[in-house]
């Protein structure tokens, strides 16, 4: 892995919703990668796991968290160690949105915005998904989105405001 003199900060996000065992529940899973993340960089703090409902076609809940890491990995290399990590927790790609046994995805890091052919940094759905603004809000609420320049607070609190009801016709 290439190490940068520079130190990074990286907001990921943790799910799971296949277990591998009896005692490795999703939650379980979720725990385990975030002492595995602790292998490659230092965990600044991790929020808390969350039961959420699938997105997609699988039936099974998921149990989502966020932590915040610092490291000298480049995102291509903090990328490639977390596909790593996925594999050795019995991560295999089938259907999109499938049931998985650990997900784990850059949101956001300190470098603001990165992309190439296989990572985009902000994750591109993070903005709409309260499974990651969540477990986020409670450990980052500050950071802000270097897209829509909103705090992590703000976009959670966008999500969650409720919709406006129907006016009636006639």
């Amino acid at each position: 892995m290439v190490k940068t003199s520079t130190l990074h900060r990286y907001a990921l996000a943790l799910g799971s919703n296949r277990p591998l065992s009896a005692k490795r529940t999703p939650r379980a899973i979720v725990q385990e990668a975030a002492g595995r993340l602790g292998e490659i960089g230092r965990i600044v703090a991790t929020g808390p796991i969350l039961t959420t409902e699938p997105i997609g076609p699988s039936l099974r809940e998921y149990a989502n968290s966020a932590l915040l890491i610092e490291s000298r990995l480049t995102p291509p290399e903090m990328l490639r160690a977390l596909k790593a990590i996925e594999a050795d927790l019995g991560r295999r790609r089938h259907r999109r949105w499938g049931a998985r046994t650990i997900d784990i995805d850059i949101i956001l890091w300190s470098g603001g915005r990165w992309s190439n052919r296989w990572l985009h940094i902000p994750h591109r759905a993070f903005r709409t998904r309260d499974f990651v603004l969540s477990p986020l809000m409670t450990i980052a609420p500050r950071w802000s989105d270097p897209l829509s320049v909103l705090s992590i607070r703000h976009l959670h609190a966008r999500l969650r405001k409720a919709a406006p009801l129907p006016r009636p016709r006639g």
